[in-house]
């Protein structure tokens, strides 16, 4: 056959050489090739899971959680993804799991959390933590006992957003509090009570995705943003999969956000989906997909990667991890 004769043979050849497949002009274009890579990047020193986690001057912190036997854990870890090493501080005054929180100017930020297992026993307690003195302070606590908090530093105050009461129901609070003054006053309610949501701050708003109403069969795909200036919410793109009890991270100005429960409850299977928020575009996009569905696991970002600690692999308590799981974009 004559190659000259056959254009559209001569491309197939072409291509072929390149290491990519041909595609006709008049075929359907081919889905996107999802971005990214992942990698292990260290272990955790002890399985944990339904923990906070924030990133601070090039470390990520790791505080409460269930760990080391107990569903209140007290323990706080400094990790430094330069090195892969773990460093014990000073463990909170009372431990906790689900605790809501974030960092500002050199400080953590701790909000509620549960005492036992099963979302029970939900403590109103506020904390902060200096990195550089390495020591606690318990600060004006909540108004209520809240457990899957959300917790987001913006403009020099901690808002706390939603959460699980005692009785086990989800609230809509939230909280403003100022370091000033230390005190809390109310702001415009979460416009759909829920928890175990993913909560960033980008742009000086407060960003709400997924989350539950109730139980895990209860997932949303909800996503508000908060504009302090306004004190108004409005709504913006959902989350594709609708799911609670994942990671997020901020990264290279996407909202990351990494797996969650339940995503078949029969098989107890964590959902594995991996997908990115771009505030400037306001749309949603898959990215690479992780080396495993996780759920209650940590998420921070700091230098060039995003990293996911921790967590388990099964629904509720199954299949603890060790992994310090990290992402990058090219």
């Amino acid at each position: 056959m004559n190659m000259s004769r056959n254009p559209g043979f001569k491309s197939a050849v072409v291509c072929a050489m390149l290491g990519f497949t041909a595609v006709s002009a008049n075929a359907q274009s081919a889905p996107a090739v999802p971005q990214g890579t992942w990698s292990m990047a260290a272990q955790t020193t002890t399985e944990r899971r339904e923990v906070g986690a924030v990133a601070a001057n090039g470390k990520i912190y790791v505080v409460g959680g269930e760990a080391l036997g107990r569903q209140d854990s007290p323990l706080l870890q400094e990790f430094d993804p330069a090195t892969g090493h773990w460093r014990d501080l000073a463990p909170m005054p009372k431990g906790a799991s689900h605790v809501g929180a974030d960092a500002m100017n050199g400080k953590i930020y701790v909000a509620g959390g549960f005492t036992a297992d099963v979302h029970k026993n939900p403590l109103d307690q506020f904390l902060e933590y200096d990195i550089a003195a390495n020591r606690w302070r318990e600060l004006a606590p909540l108004s209520m006992p809240l457990g899957s908090v959300g917790l987001a530093a913006v403009g020099g105050r901690i808002h706390a957003i939603g959460g699980r009461k005692a009785d086990g129901t989800t609230v809509a609070t939230h909280e403003i509090y100022d370091p000033a003054t230390n005190k809390w006053t109310a702001a415009a309610p979460l416009p759909v009570a829920r928890d175990h949501l993913g909560i960033l701050v980008v742009d000086g708003r407060i960003h709400v995705f997924g989350g539950r109403t109730a139980s895990p069969a209860e997932n949303v795909g909800l996503h508000d943003a908060y504009d302090a200036g306004t004190n108004t919410w409005r709504t913006l793109a959902p989350l594709p999969t609708p799911r609670s009890s994942g990671a997020a991270a901020l990264y290279r100005g996407l909202i990351l956000y990494y797996g969650g429960e339940c995503k078949d409850p029969a098989k107890r299977v964590t959902f594995d989906e991996f997908e990115a928020y771009d505030p400037k575009t306001d749309g949603w996009k898959t990215l690479a997909k992780p080396p495993a569905g996780l759920h209650a696991q940590g998420g921070a970002a700091t230098g060039n990667a995003a990293y996911f600690i921790g967590g388990t692999e099964g629904c509720g308590g199954d299949k603890p991890s060790k992994a310090v799981y990290s992402f990058r974009l090219p």
